[in-house]
Parts: C-alpha cells; sequence; structure tokens
C-alpha cells in the first residue's frame, strides 16, 4: 500500500515500493532500448520564455527563485516573471525542454533521432489521486529534420503498447485521434477557431456535452447544428478502422479533414494488426496542448478509468525551429508515478522482498569479520547481492536480523572453515561452497510480480 505523501504533492517510496518503481522504469529502458531509442537528460530548469512559448500553462509552471537576492532579502516569488522571459522556472514536461535540446544540439545529432528520457518534472497541480506536484514521466519521441515520415506515428503508438503490455498493470487501452481530422471538420462546418474548438472537447469527459455544447456557443459563436456536429464527431470510438466511414457519412467536406482520416487510419490498421486489442481511434479526443499538429494519444487502464490518462503525446510539427530549419517530432508520454501509484494503492503487483540482498553472512565473533568480507566479496563476484552482519551477535539474533531485512538466507561459517547457508523462510540448512553456491533463481535477485 503506497504512503500518503507527508509533503503533499511529492511522493516518496519506501524500499519495497521503490523496488516496483524501478521495475517499472528497467522494463520501459530495456523495451526503448530495444527499438533503438537512445537515452539523453535535460537539465530540470528552463527560461519561461522557453516554457511558455507553447500554450498557456503559466500557473502550472514553478518558478525558481534563491531564498536571498543579491542585497541579502529574502525573495517572496511563488510563481515565474512571465514578463521576463529570462526568468528559470523548473520544467513541466520532457518535450519543451526536448525540443530545445534538439535546436542546440543539432549539428551533433543523427537524423531521425530516436530518443527516450526518463526524470522528474514538476507542475503546480491541485494534488489528487494520479496528479503529483512532483513526478516521474517516461518519453520517447522521434525528431527529423525538415521532414518527419508519418511512419513514426505509427511505430511509436506499436512502442509503448509493447512497453504498457510488459508492466504489471490492467489491462490497457490506447485512444488515438487526429488533429488534422478534427480541424478539418470543425473548419468544412464553418467554425475557424479550430484551436479554441478544441479545448472545449477536451473538457468533454469532465463537463459533460451540454456543457461543452454551451461553451461551444456562447464562446465561439456555434450555431446548434454547428455545436451537434462538432459532437457527434466526439461520440466516433472504434477498434477498427470503421470509423473513417462513420466520419464521412456526417457529410463534411474538407482537405485537411480526408489528410488526417488517412493518417489515423494508418495507425489503427497497423495496430489491429500488430497490437490487437489495445488501440481504439476515439474521436472525442483533442489534447489541450497547442504544439500537437496530427496525431494525438491518450492512454487508460481499463477499470482505472477514473485515473486519467497514464500516456499522451503525439505528433508537433512546429515546437523545434531554428530559422527556416524544422525539426518535426513525434512522441509519447508514461506517467511512470501516476502509474506507480495506482499500482501500489492497488496492490496491483509487489516485490518479492524489501532489498535487493539475498544473503547475510553472519559473524562467529568479531575477529571473523574480515573473513566473512572474503566470503561476501566471493558471492558478489558470481552477482549473488550480499551483506555482512554487524556484529557477533547469537546467531539466532542476527537471523531474527536478516528476517526483518526480508534477507532469504544467512551464511554460516565455523572455525574449521565449514560453511553452511540456512533458508530462513523453510528452515532447511545445506553444505555451501562460497565459490559455488548459487540460490534458486527466483531468489537471486527481487522479482516484481502481478497479484492475482
Amino acid at each position: 500500500m503506497a504512503r500518503t505523501a507527508s509533503l503533499s504533492g511529492f511522493p516518496e517510496w519506501l524500499p519495497q515500493e521503490r523496488l516496483v518503481e524501478l521495475h517499472v522504469l528497467d522494463t520501459l529502458r530495456k523495451t526503448f532500448e530495444l527499438h533503438g531509442f537512445s537515452s539523453i537528460e535535460t537539465r530540470a530548469v528552463e527560461t519561461v520564455g522557453q516554457l511558455l512559448r507553447k500554450g498557456e500553462i503559466d500557473k502550472e509552471v514553478y518558478g525558481l527563485s534563491r531564498l536571498q537576492d543579491d542585497e541579502g532579502e529574502a525573495e517572496k516569488q511563488t510563481q515565474p516573471d512571465k514578463a521576463d522571459p529570462n526568468a528559470l522556472a523548473l520544467h513541466f514536461d520532457l518535450t519543451v525542454p526536448f525540443a530545445r535540446y534538439v535546436v542546440e544540439n543539432a549539428g551533433y545529432l543523427a537524423f531521425p533521432f530516436r530518443r527516450y528520457q526518463i526524470q522528474k518534472v514538476w507542475r503546480g497541480e491541485r494534488p489528487q489521486e494520479g496528479r503529483a506536484r512532483e513526478f516521474t514521466q517516461a518519453d520517447i519521441d522521434v525528431v527529423g529534420d525538415g521532414e518527419l515520415p508519418f511512419r513514426y506515428d505509427v511505430e511509436i503508438a506499436l512502442v509503448i503498447a509493447e512497453a504498457l503490455s510488459a508492466l504489471p498493470i490492467p489491462d490497457f487501452r490506447l485512444r488515438i485521434n487526429n488533429r488534422k481530422l478534427a480541424e478539418g471538420f470543425y473548419r468544412g462546418i464553418g467554425l475557424t477557431d479550430t484551436a479554441g474548438v478544441l479545448r472545449s472537447i477536451d473538457k468533454l469527459e469532465k463537463i459533460g456535452a451540454a456543457k461543452v455544447a454551451g461553451l461551444l456557443k456562447s464562446e465561439l459563436g456555434a450555431t446548434d447544428e454547428q455545436a451537434g456536429l462538432a459532437l457527434e464527431l466526439a461520440t466516433i470510438r472504434t477498434e477498427d478502422t470503421s470509423f473513417v466511414d462513420q466520419v464521412r457519412a456526417l457529410g463534411v467536406k474538407d482537405d485537411l479533414l480526408e489528410e488526417g482520416l488517412n493518417e489515423l487510419e494508418q495507425v489503427i490498421q497497423a495496430a489491429v494488426q500488430r497490437a490487437p486489442g489495445k488501440v481504439v481511434a476515439d474521436l472525442s479526443i483533442a489534447r489541450g496542448l497547442d504544439y500537437y499538429t496530427g496525431t494525438v494519444v491518450e492512454t487508460v487502464l481499463v477499470g482505472h478509468e477514473q485515473l486519467g490518462s497514464i500516456c499522451s503525446g503525439g505528433r508537433y510539427d512546429a515546437l523545434a525551429s531554428k530559422g527556416n530549419r524544422k525539426f518535426p517530432g513525434v512522441g509519447l508520454s508514461i506517467g511512470v508515478t501516476r502509474l506507480v501509484s495506482r499500482i501500489l494503492s492497488q496492490e496491483l503487483a509487489t516485490a518479492s522482498r524489501s532489498v535487493p540482498t539475498a544473503v547475510l553472512v553472519a559473524l562467529n565473533s568479531d575477529d571473523s569479520w574480515s573473513a566473512a568480507q572474503d566470503i561476501a566479496a566471493q558471492l558478489r563476484g558470481r552477482g549473488i547481492a550480499t551483506e555482512v552482519a554487524a556484529k557477533a551477535e547469537k546467531f539466532g539474533k542476527q537471523i531474527k536480523f536478516a528476517d526483518r531485512r526480508g534477507i532469504p538466507f544467512v551464511w554460516f561459517t565455523d572455525d574449521d572453515g565449514n560453511h553452511q547457508v540456512k533458508d530462513i523462510r523453510s528452515g532447511e540448512q545445506v553444505d555451501a561452497d562460497p565459490a559455488s553456491w548459487t540460490p534458486a533463481e527466483e531468489d537471486l535477485y527481487v522479482r516484481v510480480t502481478t497479484a492475482g
């Protein structure tokens, strides 16, 4: 069970909980690297101008300031100074810093550049289940120089489906839409402020269809018919490419709409073949950030939809640029902390023990400490995590210490140099040689297993 953070919005894990998080991180890392993504890390701090240049989310950004200014007086700045684009703030996602990284390092990168990035981010949201102020994200992106074939939109979705399938989580669905499809449709029915419509549609699950229709009419001047058509588009949801015919049946004509339909059809078609049952076309998905230009994705856990999206992102064609040089990209971001919090709170998975240590080498006397270290070194040399007892207490106390720590084996050496190892769970004690003994595979490393 995950503990409640003592400082709201800033979670911390107990050792056994951290082992579950590490399992999630290692699984994602291995999957990303199997698909040829290289790891990078960007700085935690960006300028306000860099962070806020795409999308108005300034209320969520944590400004950075020293407790004392140059005159030695305490500063009271709690939000970034929007009037000063050079003021510093903590990054709220990894995509905007990555775009800056690509521009600054374009001369050193081979395009298309495939990167994964696992880091902390900070966002000034109201803490609640699934939402923290400090949390870990795991991103993958592919960025091109000048152009980026649409095929990468398809690949990114398949990589994420594979990565999530390897985690100890419930079934999930990648809900995919295309901004071109949506914007072309809105334009085709006469709603020219397509960004405004997208922002309204993005609130559909939170406030409901009636209130979204009210927003479309009161804020964007939509007629009843236009609002109705926009909402009708958002109700289309299919697990195959049949959404294409459903959209065309609405009778709207627009070139951008057709382009978006074609792109979304390619993603869903590939997913039906390579990740069956994991991806759906969901035309209600809009994504609030303004920099998305094509494919957009949100991911939910089946039966845990109230948690919100655990993985989101999409295509961005204009986020990174240098003069006339454009670096279009596509990527998805997994909310690691959100996932781990749900895994722990629902006891969806557990670590087989609370520490990495498999063996505690017991001490006969304080003089045997050096010899015990030699034994531990032999075991560690063969990949067996080993500790040496701190002092030569009665063996019963040393066994109890191992039990409290969650260490399954205790190693004993008598005065004649004979070795035995005890499985303190079963009580079995056998002769052993530190040069060859190895625990069973399931005890060699901490295992994270899915409940049930």
